[in-house]
């Protein structure tokens, strides 16, 4: 399978292309990040994006929240550097690890904000989980749509016309470039958040039948993205701050451990350098692993690959860490397979047609002896919770 010739990234990624002499789109487009943008430029059109809300409504803007480095370091720059007032909307998927939950709680202390938690049905989130992971081999489907969607209802509830958010695509994915204008909109939400199936298409995938839970539109409305009409009689942007100034994870995260005293996590198939990546989400393992059955790659190339392209790490020390860390079987497929109630043979037949060639999936024995030893210190801690039992004991 071909990769970057730059980075590490495979062909399968999704969005990724490559130019004639095999280096992928994305780090073309951290090149222009760094070379072309004139940043001063940038942070005095995100002033004028504030000035004209600052003070004007009962907050400044809302900042969708995880607790993870990313939110973390746009809340505080928002807050500290720019004096705003925001409402802090937090999303809660359902996963939630101890030390976010902390670091939340500090960070929302020592900054002094206004937040507000939301949680959907469980049960509700389990039909989306497993009909996401049947339809497009992602059982996360609740979790990107919820997290997009449910800010902007707020955002009208509360009249608070200015959503602003961490980093752009583009610095990531080759969905956007950072030569274009990137508002987190319904266009975006539609074209890969959603992974193509909106709440309607889902109401009518999704199993109803199962226990004494009518599942109707109302439930699924925290994942649907409001009215076009409602947003723009409000006049609502949704920005990335990662568009207005230059995105740099290690710098930031080293802002927030000395500002806020925000700390990392342990996390499964992420090399312990790298303990500020996808704190927020006990599942992420299982999810990363997904990814590497699908597509033959997990998250450590991905962050590999930002570090090459930041010249923090050469091409050959990735293809070493990546030779380590990524598609190990995870832990978490144990608690996985519990919240969805099939087995492991099932689970694999699921992901079976979504993989992307020229990727070949592995096959169970494969897998299966290719575990990850050592558990996360939390891992008992993680909800075993399925319906009205617990299921591990």
């Amino acid at each position: 399978m071909k990769s970057c010739t730059k980075c590490v990234m495979p062909e399968s990624a999704e969005s990724l292309g490559f130019d004639s002499g095999g280096t992928c789109s994305v780090c073309r487009q951290v090149e222009f990040k760094q070379t072309a943008i004139d940043w001063n430029a940038k942070l005095e059109e995100f002033h004028k994006i504030i000035d004209g809300v600052r003070g004007k409504h009962d907050y400044d803007c809302i900042v969708p929240f995880s607790g993870g480095k990313d939110s973390t370091f746009t809340l505080w720059y928002l807050v500290k550097k720019l004096k705003l007032k925001p409402l802090v909307v937090r999303f809660d998927h359902g996963f939630m690890r101890q030390t976010l939950i902390e670091n939340n709680v500090r960070t929302f202390r020592t900054l002094g904000c206004d937040v507000m938690n939301f949680t959907p049905n469980w049960q509700v989130v389990r039909k989306l989980m497993f009909e996401s992971l049947r339809r497009r081999g992602d059982f996360c489907w609740h979790c990107h749509t919820g997290i997009f969607a449910y800010p902007m209802w707020i955002a009208l509830e509360k009249k608070i016309p200015l959503v602003i958010w961490g980093e752009p695509s583009a610095e990531y994915s080759s969905f956007y470039s950072y030569d274009e204008d990137e508002e987190v909109d319904e266009r975006r939400f539609n074209s890969f958040v959603n992974l193509g199936i909106n709440a309607e298409d889902m109401l009518g995938m999704i199993d109803n039948t199962v226990g004494d839970y009518p599942v109707t539109a109302r439930d699924l409305k925290p994942f649907s993205y409001p009215p076009i009409a409602d947003l723009r009689a409000l006049k609502l942007r949704s920005v990335c701050l990662g568009s207005y100034i230059p995105w740099d994870v290690k710098e930031q995260t080293a802002l927030i451990r000395e500002e806020l005293g925000w700390q990392g996590e342990e996390v499964e198939g992420v090399p312990p350098e790298y303990d500020y990546e996808k704190i927020e989400c006990f599942m992420q393992g299982m999810r990363d692993y997904i990814k590497y059955l699908k597509r033959g790659f997990g998250r450590t190339t991905h962050l590999a690959s930002i570090d090459i392209r930041n010249g923090r790490l050469t091409r050959e020390q990735g293809v070493e860490l990546v030779k380590q860390y990524d598609g190990k079987r995870p832990n978490s497929i144990e608690i996985f397979l519990k919240y969805l109630g099939i087995t492991e043979k099932e689970f694999m037949e699921i992901v079976r047609p979504h993989v992307v060639e020229p990727h070949v999936m592995p096959e169970l024995e494969e897998m299966a002896a290719n575990k990850m030893n050592q558990k996360p210190w939390d891992f008992d801690n993680w909800t075993r919770i399925v319906g009205d039992r617990r299921v591990d004991k």
